[in-house]
């Protein structure tokens, strides 16, 4: 299937870029998951290896200092460990079965970093990695980046329980509600945030309501996620069939056979993306230096999410 994403998306028109710093990246991040307990023993190692956080993190923020880069790398990590918790591991499989662990860090994300605060009593190492992301981040002493790092994580978990109602049902979403919930549960949104972090540089609170600002985000998620989807296909279908990917829910609506729903898929895909260079093209002709860094971070996931699902072996 991964053969099929190739031949079928278009290759993102933006300049490919990687860190220098991938591989001491990947190994210190790697400790960091194992020292918090996030991963234990040879097989979650492995795993984690396989999905390669640092090569993803050292693509989408190719140019930023190598604390920053370990930051972005140890959340992706945090993000596919939970990942695979719900949607491998089983926590994912009725909202009842995960709703516990959602309470536990949210209680957590309450808490904004305060590295005073003491941990809620019981906090596994879900909760305790996840509090040391935010520490973290709280040290970088950008209150509002905190704050919407927090807010964003929080619509990452819950998004996750509409995930689970939906298998414990066995409920395939519209088109339209999977795309909406797609934006939450593919956790970009806080991987851009750690990435604005990382350079410094963002528009100021103004221009955040700017129509034409969030529609480019959105459009950002979306094809991050989209890629995704394609990419991850073949491997989801054959191991643990989930209603959870574009073109199932394409399939599901339309009344398409399968590989009707994967070129429905692309095509959107590639529709977004044409779309999302008008889009970026307009905002960077009448952008100051902080809307172009802002469309760079944006830029670079695009093309990150592409570059790295071509060879990541999670899925294979």
């Amino acid at each position: 299937m991964r053969s099929f994403a190739v031949s079928a998306l278009r290759e993102p028109p933006f300049p490919a870029r990687r860190h220098a710093a991938v591989e001491l990246a990947a190994g210190e991040s790697a400790e960091w998951a194992r020292e918090l307990g996030l991963i234990d023993g040879p097989a979650g190692l492995r795993r984690l290896a396989g999905a390669d956080p640092a090569e993803l993190a050292g693509r989408a923020c190719p140019g930023a200092p190598v604390d920053r880069l370990r930051l972005l790398t140890d959340l992706i990590s945090w993000l596919f460990v939970m990942d695979d918790a719900c949607d491998e591991d089983g926590l994912g499989a009725s909202p009842t079965r995960l709703a516990p662990t959602v309470a536990d860090l949210l209680e957590v994300l309450d808490l904004h970093g305060d590295p005073e605060a003491p941990l809620p009593s019981g906090t596994g190492p879900l909760g305790v990695a996840l509090h040391d992301l935010c520490r973290r981040v709280r040290a970088r002493q950008r209150p509002a980046l905190l704050l919407r790092l927090v807010c964003q994580l929080r619509e990452y978990l819950l998004a996750l329980l509409w995930e689970a109602a939906n298998r414990e049902h066995r409920r395939v979403p519209g088109v339209a509600e999977y795309v909406q919930m797609r934006r939450h549960t593919g956790g970009a949104r806080p991987s851009f945030t750690i990435t604005d972090l990382a350079y410094d540089a963002l528009p100021g609170p103004g221009r955040w309501a700017d129509p034409a600002l969030t529609a480019v985000d959105d459009l950002a998620a979306d094809l991050v996620c989209w890629c995704n989807d394609l990419f991850s296909y073949g491997k989801e279908r054959s191991s643990a069939p989930d209603s959870h990917n574009l073109v199932t829910t394409i399939a599901d609506e339309a009344g398409q056979d399968e590989e009707a729903a994967l070129c429905a898929a692309a095509d959107r895909f590639n529709a977004g993306l044409a779309e999302y260079a008008k889009r970026d093209a307009v905002l960077a002709e009448g952008g100051d230096e902080l809307v172009h860094a802002y469309l760079t971070t944006r830029r670079n996931w695009i093309r990150a999410t592409y570059d790295w699902s071509l060879a990541a072996s999670r899925y294979a």
